[in-house]
C-alpha cells in the first residue's frame, strides 16, 4: 500500500515537473490571458458606434424639426407642431426616444443685432424660453438674420449605452439648428 502511494506521488510530480518544459498549450493559455481584453475592445468598439449613431440621427432630427417649421407660411397650428415633435422622434428609430427633449423658438433679431423670444414650445420636458427675453444667437447668425426671424431648433437626450461594461455612465448629447423661416415673415404659433 505504501508502495503504491508513493509511486502515485511520485508520478504526479514528474507530470507536474515535466509541465515546465512542455509547450503543448501555452498558445491555449495565451488566448485565455488575453480573450477579456479582446472582448472589451469588441464591446466598447460597438457601444461607441451605437453613441455615434444615436448622435448622427439627432442632428437629422433637429434639423428637420427647425426645417419644418421654417416652412410655415405665416401661421403654425400648435397641434401641427406636436406632429412634427412626434414625428422628429420617430427619426431616432431604432434607438429608444422616450426622453428626446425637443424645443422649439422663434427669435426676431433687430436691425441693431438684438434679439427677442417671438414664442417658444417645449415638448417631452424641454422648458420653453420665455417670450420678450433675449436669445444668445451667434454672431454669423445675427448679421444674416438682421430684421428678420430665426427658428432655433434644440434637442437634447440622455443616452444610456446598451452595454455600459466599457462605455460607464451616460451621454448628453445637445444639438441646436438655426433656420430661416422660407417666407421671411413672422410665423404665428396659433
Amino acid at each position: 500500500m505504501k508502495c503504491l502511494k508513493m509511486d502515485w506521488f511520485k508520478n504526479t510530480r514528474k507530470k507536474i515537473l515535466s509541465l515546465r518544459h512542455s509547450s503543448e498549450a501555452v498558445a491555449a493559455v495565451e488566448f485565455a490571458l488575453i480573450l477579456p481584453v479582446l472582448m472589451m475592445l469588441y464591446m466598447g468598439s460597438i457601444e461607441v458606434s451605437q453613441v455615434i449613431s444615436v448622435d448622427r440621427k439627432m442632428a437629422v432630427a433637429t434639423g428637420a424639426l427647425g426645417d419644418l417649421v421654417a416652412q410655415s407660411d405665416e401661421q403654425l397650428d400648435e397641434d401641427v407642431l406636436d406632429d412634427f415633435f412626434e414625428a422628429v422622434g420617430l427619426i431616432l428609430t431604432p434607438f429608444p426616444a422616450d426622453n428626446l427633449k425637443q424645443l422649439v423658438t422663434l427669435v426676431f433679431v433687430d436691425e441693431d443685432g438684438d434679439t427677442e423670444v417671438v414664442w417658444s414650445v417645449g415638448y417631452n420636458g424641454a422648458v420653453a424660453k420665455e417670450v420678450d427675453s433675449t436669445y444668445t444667437l451667434p454672431a454669423e447668425i445675427i448679421a444674416i438674420a438682421s430684421e428678420t426671424y430665426v427658428v432655433v431648433a434644440e434637442t437634447q437626450l440622455e443616452y444610456e449605452p446598451w452595454g455600459g461594461y466599457v462605455l460607464p455612465g451616460n451621454f448628453n448629447l445637445y444639438k441646436q439648428f438655426f433656420h430661416l423661416p422660407r417666407f421671411g415673415v413672422e410665423i404665428e404659433l396659433v
